[in-house]
């Protein structure tokens, strides 16, 4: 009897919850149809990954086999090259452009003048808002070896010009620091809106305890700024082995190709341009699954570590 009532009530809960809310789930609809249309409803296609896709069967009629693809791309010859150069930018990336934010925001919140504190913020906020073609050409543009901007300055100094664009030991430093020049000032706003929401009180402590500029920002501002951090190095990691496509592709060139072809541009040249679209699948599959357990394994090791923690 009490538990059939407490059925009962549950069930009547339920509509009442949403009648009454109905505002705010109408507000949450947009968001949940979106990953259930853009984010689930896809995963229906991974099946093609274990099969031998043909358009004219169709999924369900394609013929099913296994493993097939996964192991022709561990057999690869290019398989540690795209993986080495996958992560090893990835690893860059994290090691240099990942502090660039956090330093930035670290020093625009020693600026007094607000003035000056905006329009370095409107500045570096900026390269964020061009495409990524207007991007790489800027580079190609500021590289180029006859009329290019730092060949000039190398000449100058009595230098030989540099053809930075066609060496292999140069296209990880190129892509990276263009990236901080474009992406730096918009990545350090989390950043600048933590510290804004630090409490005046403790730097009045501190300077009444004669602590100097440098000492409150280590010891005030960075604590404050670490949990915020570990979220998104976590998120850095989760995401180690998915280089944007567009950007390497159009710096890409056959003179730098041993350091500049990653799974995405394999995946775009055998899946795309080479028609293989169950192979393409099977290489993008295993991308997503090695993502999958880093950020469950980074996300435990933070967790232990620090105590902060996605989930």
């Amino acid at each position: 009897m009490t538990s059939g009532s407490g059925r009962g009530v549950s069930k009547a809960v339920i509509p009442r919850s949403i009648s009454k809310n109905w505002d705010l789930y109408l507000l949450v609809l947009p968001v949940v149809l979106y990953f259930l249309l853009i984010k689930y409803l896809p995963m229906y296609g991974i099946q093609i990954a274990f099969k031998d896709f043909s358009v004219a069967k169709g999924i369900w009629g394609s013929q099913w086999v296994g493993f097939k693809h996964f192991i022709r791309f561990f057999n690869n010859y290019q398989f540690w090259t795209l993986i080495r150069n996958t992560v090893g930018i990835s690893l860059y990336q994290i090691a240099v452009a990942f502090p660039m934010p956090i330093l930035f925001a670290l020093l625009i919140n020693e600026v007094r003048s607000k003035r000056f504190k905006k329009t370095v913020q409107s500045i570096t906020f900026m390269p964020y808002f061009l495409s990524t073609v207007v991007l790489v050409g800027i580079v190609m543009a500021f590289l180029a070896p006859s009329t290019g901007l730092v060949n000039h300055v190398i000449s100058y100094f009595g230098g030989e010009p540099v053809y930075f664009m066609t060496e292999p030991g140069m296209f990880k430093s190129i892509y990276v620091f263009s990236d901080i020049w474009q992406t730096m000032g918009f990545s350090s706003v989390l950043y600048i809106a933590v510290l804004a929401g630090v409490d005046a009180h403790l730097y009045e402590a501190a300077i009444i305890d004669g602590a100097s500029k440098f000492q409150r920002m280590i010891h005030i501002a960075v604590p404050c700024l670490i949990p915020t951090a570990i979220i998104m190095l976590i998120f850095q990691f989760g995401s180690i082995m998915d280089i944007g496509f567009e950007k390497i592709f159009l710096m890409q060139n056959e003179l730098n190709r041993t350091s500049s072809s990653v799974i995405s541009t394999y995946v775009y040249e055998i899946g795309l341009l080479g028609s293989q679209y169950s192979f393409s699948a099977a290489v993008g599959l295993f991308n997503s699954v090695i993502n999958f357990v880093l950020i469950i394994i980074v996300n435990q090791v933070a967790k232990r570590v620090s105590g902060i923690s996605l989930w």
